[in-house]
């Protein structure tokens, strides 16, 4: 769908500072992404629905390759974030390396031509299915989790076989937006810990399988993390144990990943992550650790997933209902917590906006809910909405490429909203709606 954009109107860059660069205000209160208006995606493909702007996902894509070269770093997009087949090439053709967590993002992301050698299999409970696909694929890496999974990858693998792998080691730093999103201590399901020797443990039980190839080590502690200063102490620590690891087994290992977790702004004015800051200090603290350790320098990876997918995405609703209960105004949308969960799980804050009128009134406090059948089905709380809100309107919400369609479900049969891109005035139809044929096709008893 190619569609003609209306003349641009100013637009309070504060507002916009949150959504996608390609973002422009339209007369009568609309706005068009990627050359494409909002309203005009909702009345065509219906809502709720997700845009993704393909020209900010490949900005961000080199962002990061401008940030950490190519010739002594890997980028690895996190698919856990958001994965569809258009976003598999895209990230392909920026250069881009991918890590997985289950079978379905593996044979996916290698059906839409990913190379396998490029792709990083991640999880804590990895299962039989998982394991299987990655060696009939030949992943490029598989990231140990925990000490039972190193003679079941060797059994897998076979005696005549071989398999890169990585062991994930929890460091002991405290880092992220939230306790749920937090990974890098001990008392959460990720890893191998550092503190109480079951990553040096597991080391030396890796080493000692014949068709496993110890490359390197990796960790990730946390997500939402806006400062630098967590990842320079994790980057220490994993320093000083890939050189008692030399020390102790004679092994130079030559790949050390520091996951991702950079944070982005889901509303005006919160704190990000400096990119550059990250990569400068990254390099220098890892060159001078390893030139005290008597090491060479191993090749960098990181994985960001939100940081690229989060900022491009737009969330679509249309409200079905404003109720003013004493002080509180309500507005219900036709989506929820099946298409976006996060404000329940781990209380993330959206900055919803009306598009595709004026507003005649003042704004005011505001609850945005889902449509579900449960108290906690909030979208944002406490919101500024104008005051005439009402039936029929299109709310917006930025910030919503990650974690939101990756993470729904089909509570109350409601079916999970489509994923359109927008490109160069161009929308397209990326996934499409589920439906109640797709719900009746599953449910074959009787």
């Amino acid at each position: 769908m190619t569609i003609t954009v209306l003349p641009e109107m100013p637009a309070d860059a504060g507002e916009l500072s949150i959504w996608p660069a390609s973002t422009t205000a339209l007369p009568h209160g609309g706005l068009a992404v990627g050359g494409v208006p909002l309203a005009e995606i909702a009345d065509r493909f219906d809502t709720p629905a997700y845009v993704l702007d393909e020209g900010e996902v490949r900005a961000r894509c080199r962002t990061y390759r401008d940030a950490f070269p190519e010739a002594d770093a890997d980028v690895l997009y996190a698919a856990k974030a958001f994965l569809s087949r258009a976003m598999v090439r895209w990230v392909r053709e920026e250069g881009l390396g991918l890590d997985v967590c289950s079978a379905g993002e593996l044979e996916l992301a290698v059906t839409a031509g990913f190379p396998p050698d490029r792709i990083v299999l991640h999880g804590n409970a990895k299962s039989p299915r998982d394991l299987e696909a990655a060696l009939r694929l030949g992943v490029g890496r598989i990231v140990i989790d925990g000490p039972s999974e190193i003679a079941r990858i060797a059994a897998a693998v076979g005696p005549g076989g071989h398999q890169k792998v990585m062991v994930r080691v929890v460091p002991g730093v405290s880092a992220g937006g939230h306790d749920k999103i937090r990974t890098g201590t001990d008392d959460q399901k990720f890893g191998l810990s550092l503190t109480d020797g079951g990553a040096q443990h597991a080391i030396t039980r890796v080493l000692g399988q014949p068709q496993l190839e110890l490359t390197g080590l990796h960790c990730h502690i946390g997500s939402q993390i806006a400062d630098v200063k967590p990842y320079l102490v994790a980057l220490r620590r994993m320093v000083g144990l890939m050189a008692r690891v030399r020390d102790a087994h004679g092994v130079v290992l030559s790949e050390l990943d520091m996951g991702g977790g950079h944070a982005v702004a889901y509303r005006p004015g919160e704190p990000v992550l400096d990119l550059t800051a990250l990569a400068r200090r990254m390099r220098v603290e890892l060159a001078e650790g390893c030139a005290a350790a008597g090491l060479p320098v191993p090749r960098l990876a990181v994985e960001p997933g939100r940081a690229i997918a989060g900022p491009a995405g737009v969330a679509l609703y249309r409200v079905l209902a404003v109720k003013r209960t004493g002080e509180k105004v309500f507005v219900a949308v036709d989506g929820g917590m099946s298409d976006n969960p996060r404000p329940a799980l781990y209380g993330v804050r959206y900055a919803p906006r009306l598009i595709g009128r004026h507003a005649s009134a003042e704004p005011r406090a505001a609850t945005v809910v889902g449509r579900h059948c449960e108290a906690g089905d909030v979208l944002a709380a406490d919101v500024e909405l104008p005051g005439d809100v009402r039936p029929g309107d299109l709310l917006a919400v930025p910030v919503a490429g990650a974690y939101q369609l990756s993470m729904a479900s089909g509570y109350n049969l409601v079916g999970r909203p489509a994923v359109v891109a927008v490109h160069e005035g161009t929308a397209r139809l990326l996934v499409r709606r589920e439906t109640l044929d797709d719900f009746r096709s599953r449910d074959i008893g009787v």
